[in-house]
C-alpha cells in the first residue's frame, strides 16, 4: 500500500471522528439552547458534513504535500 493512501485513509478516519463529534457538540448545544430539534437537527448535519470535508481536505493537502 502506498504512503499517500494511508494517509488519505487516516484522513478518513479521523474526519469521520471529528465529523461526529462536531455533530454531537452542535446538537447538544443547539438543542438545548437555542431552538427547535428539528431545526438543531438540520444545523447539526451541516455543521458535521462541512467538518468531514474540511479534514478530508486537509488530509489530502498533507498527502500531496508528503509524498510528491
Amino acid at each position: 500500500m502506498k504512503p499517500i493512501f494511508f494517509v488519505i485513509a487516516i484522513g478518513l478516519v479521523f474526519g469521520s471522528v471529528g465529523a461526529l463529534m462536531a455533530f454531537l457538540i452542535t446538537y447538544g448545544e443547539y438543542s438545548r439552547h437555542f431552538m427547535a430539534k428539528k431545526r438543531a437537527l438540520k444545523i447539526s448535519l451541516e455543521t458535521a458534513f462541512v467538518m468531514l470535508g474540511i479534514f478530508i481536505t486537509i488530509a489530502l493537502i498533507v498527502a500531496f504535500l508528503l509524498f510528491k
